[in-house]
């Protein structure tokens, strides 16, 4: 058995959404730190709570975990991940070994106002040939990964709020 093979099934998180939820984004995997602390986007140089703070007006990072998918759900977002499982070594997207798909359809089905699958990253945008005949629009953005370094930050909130705003999601 290779090196690759051999490291645990790890299982994804749950999805963050409502029923009023206009717009979900879909990273691939959660990374090391969040599958331990069972948070989304919990590595501290991810920048996605970092990201919608600055959208919304607000400090998300400064509230419990709990009241930060509060302010998700209340505002029309929703949160995912293309893979509900997969072997890895490490937190790369590059090193997702034998990944099994969410149920993507399936949660679209209970999201009657969804208008937009955003994917945070290329990992996640490999899977828009399923999600374009899930949603009326389909789009890729940056991600939020530490790993996509080549992206400053201001970049990326530029790239995130042209979204938003065009679905009403900004403050």
């Amino acid at each position: 058995m290779s090196t690759r093979t051999r490291a645990p099934r790890l299982q994804g998180l749950a999805p963050v959404v409502a029923p009023h939820t206009r717009v979900l984004v879909l990273g691939s995997f959660p990374s090391e730190a969040s599958l331990a602390a069972g948070q989304y986007y919990a590595h501290p140089r991810n920048q996605f709570w970092i990201i919608l703070s600055r959208l919304w007006h607000t400090e998300l990072l400064a509230m419990p975990y709990a009241q930060r998918l509060d302010e998700v759900r209340r505002r029309g977002l929703g949160i995912w991940d293309v893979y509900a499982s997969c072997h890895r070594e490490g937190s790369l997207d590059s090193a997702i070994r034998v990944a099994q798909p969410n149920d993507l359809s399936g949660l679209v089905k209970r999201l009657p106002q969804l208008r937009v699958i955003a994917h945070n990253g290329g990992e996640s945008a490999r899977s828009m040939a399923l999600t374009r005949t899930l949603a009326p629009e389909v789009v890729r953005l940056p991600s939020t990964s530490p790993a996509n370094a080549s992206w400053s930050l201001q970049r990326k909130l530029d790239a995130w709020r042209a979204l938003f705003e065009q679905h009403g999601l900004c403050t």
